[in-house]
């Protein structure tokens, strides 16, 4: 995948990617965008930690190439901070794009600060320990999405969805067709139109009516 087509992604953004792969992918947990405006997209560095334990986010960097989205996982997502500024920093010095934490970050502020996006689960300053071993670039689950290393993941206000590296043409390409269909759309609404007709729902609407 070219770095211009991971931009053409994060620019068509989450809902229009979700909706255009056949509403699959989702990362349905409330995850909480640090950076507003934020928009990234890129490969998935995978990391399932143990419970409240941070240790394999520690091991992981020195893995991590440039572009990568780091997602960091546990056994049950819970409001442990295992992501905190030193760490933060590191991911950004090593080149990561963004982190996704299915689970907590603190020292929020100073993340912001780093200008590294970052998008948690949870904000929280309880610690974790480092004393479990997990598994590094494996599938983990995140918002009942399974995601692979090298899977992309698209990030922006909206949360974030994951594309499989195996269907990332053909989404990239429905993507680009729904935002084309959006924008002819966009043009009738500003001219008064609405969508209520131009999508047949009053149609729909009537017909379900008439037979009660």
């Amino acid at each position: 995948m070219t770095n211009d087509e991971l931009k053409r992604l994060s620019d068509l953004g989450v809902a229009t990617v979700y909706e255009a792969a056949g509403r699959e992918g989702l990362l349905d947990v409330p995850l909480i965008q640090l950076i507003p405006g934020s928009r990234v997209a890129g490969p998935a560095r995978t990391v399932l930690c143990g419970q409240d334990d941070n240790l394999m986010v520690h091991a992981v960097i020195e893995q991590i190439q440039p572009g990568e989205v780091l997602v960091l996982t546990m056994p049950e997502p819970a409001p442990v901070g295992i992501v905190g500024e030193l760490l933060a920093t590191q991911v950004k010095i090593h080149g990561a794009a963004a982190i996704v934490i299915d689970a907590a970050a603190r020292d929020v502020e100073e993340i912001a600060k780093l200008g590294l996006p970052v998008w948690t689960h949870f904000i929280r300053a309880r610690g974790a320990t480092k004393t479990k071993i997990g598994e590094l670039n494996g599938t983990v689950t995140v918002g009942g999405t399974q995601i692979s290393s090298g899977d992309i993941i698209v990030l922006d206000a909206d949360g974030a969805v994951c594309v499989k590296r195996e269907r990332v043409a053909q989404v990239l390409k429905a993507s680009e067709d729904r935002c084309e269909k959006e924008n002819r759309a966009r043009e009738k609404y500003l001219a008064g139109q609405t969508s209520f007709d131009l999508n047949e729902l009053r149609e729909y609407v009537e017909k379900k009516i008439g037979r009660r």
